[in-house]
């Protein structure tokens, strides 16, 4: 039976995981309204009332977000309106219109595992500076209000699109001879465009009628920032010396969590998906920004 066309609702459209989820969605015969803060503020509920009403809004995946880490500690006021208010205000109104709300999270919302054991969903929250700390609260306005909802938390997103640490470790180690790259943070890098498929994977199959919830999803692996970075360096065919280093070489505002790898058994279970290995993604990546010069 051909199920009938929803509208979904994009917010953050601008950004590296919106970019990534208009291409996914030209394949569908879904609608997608991609929307930034050209469109649509997302901090004003009214304005977010007006365009659901008007377009007819069946799901909301809100990929806007304040990802400052360091320049949160400052800038707590607006961090806190994107990452928690206006989360609030689509809950609020996702609710109101029966829709389904798709919102994406971090692992900042834990201080990381002490055990260096993946982190499961149900894994105590302890954020470690503002950014995770305005993010939590994001979740936790979402879980008050009562919409239908599905929280993606990730890690370390790059994309070919907007600034990540894939775009700057590229032209650094074009740049420079030698680079310092801290060895003691471990995590799973996520491929926006990864992340994109299994958002536009439970629209286009409408899995979120069978599933509510919090899920984990990065690539599979772990690696150090330091070994990230060799491998960005290798596959971008730059020569760089690549020098390991303390965290504490960079001084920094916020404390960043020392291991903060996500299990990712639910999502894969939930959704019955199969994620790609950290560096498979990542030669995929690069193969774009290869074709962009």
């Amino acid at each position: 039976m051909q199920k009938k066309p929803i509208n979904i609702l994009i917010t953050g459209a601008n950004g590296q995981l919106g970019n990534e989820m208009r291409n996914v969605s030209r394949l569908s015969d879904d609608r997608y309204i991609f929307t930034d803060i050209a469109e649509l503020d997302i901090t004003n509920i009214e304005a977010i009332r007006k365009m659901v009403t008007l377009e007819d809004v069946d799901v909301i995946v809100n990929c806007a977000a304040y990802t400052n880490v360091d320049k949160a500690e400052d800038d707590t006021e607006l961090a806190d309106l994107i990452n928690n208010k206006a989360v609030a205000n689509l809950a609020t109104v996702a609710k109101e219109a029966e829709a389904q709300l798709i919102h994406i999270s971090t692992d900042y919302v834990f201080g990381g595992n002490q055990h260096n054991t993946p982190i499961t969903e149900e894994a105590v929250t302890n954020p470690l500076g503002v950014y995770g700390a305005t993010k939590l609260r994001g979740e936790e306005a979402i879980l008050t209000i009562g919409c239908k909802y599905l929280i993606f938390r990730t890690a370390w997103l790059y994309s070919a699109y907007g600034n990540n640490f894939v775009k700057t470790m590229r032209r650094l180690t074009n740049e420079r001879d030698t680079l310092n790259v801290v060895f003691d943070q471990v995590g799973s890098p996520t491929y926006a465009a990864d992340l994109a498929s299994i958002i536009y994977n439970v629209i286009e199959n409408r899995l979120f009628s069978e599933h509510q919830g919090i899920y984990h999803f990065s690539n599979e692996g772990a690696i150090s920032w330091y070994d990230f970075a060799h491998a960005i360096c290798e596959l971008s065919g730059n020569h760089c010396n690549i020098l390991p280093c303390h965290s504490n070489e960079f001084p920094s505002k916020v404390t960043r969590p020392s291991y903060s790898v996500l299990d990712k058994t639910k999502v894969k279970n939930d959704f019955n998906i199969t994620i790609p290995y950290w560096k498979d993604s990542l030669i995929k990546c690069i193969h774009q920004l290869e074709l962009q010069k």
